[in-house]
């Protein structure tokens, strides 16, 4: 997956999950940069892509700011199904399941990768 392309399916995560809000404003192109080491460029085509998505608003001189949420599920209930995921998790590991594993067993469960019989 590009690098643009990962970076706006970070900021739409945070935004289902209500680690960002509307107002809440991204971080500069350059302090992406200087963390995730990827090139300006790439930030940019992703701050573009989330603004035309109407996510995000850029605004002069001050910064890229979230315009929209999305995801409509109360805080507490993301709080309460994130606890009994970390459990579901545990006990997966624990039965010896590496994330590579999880994450094929959650995509299958999800009808991702799912095959059809004729």
């Amino acid at each position: 997956m590009p690098a643009y392309l990962q970076l706006v399916r970070q900021v739409k995560e945070a935004l289902r999950l209500g680690w960002l809000r509307p107002g809440d404003r991204l971080p500069t192109v350059r302090d992406v940069v200087a963390s995730s080491g990827v090139n300006a460029n790439t930030v940019l085509k992703a701050y573009r892509e989330l603004e035309f998505a109407g996510l995000v608003e850029a605004r002069q001189g001050s910064g890229t700011f979230v315009k929209a949420a999305l995801g409509s599920v109360a805080p507490e209930v993301l709080d309460e199904l994130r606890g009994e995921l970390t459990g579901w998790v545990t006990r997966a590991r624990e039965a010896g399941l590496e994330d590579e594993d999880i994450d094929a067993l959650v995509r299958a469960v999800l009808g991702e990768g799912r095959v059809e019989v004729a």
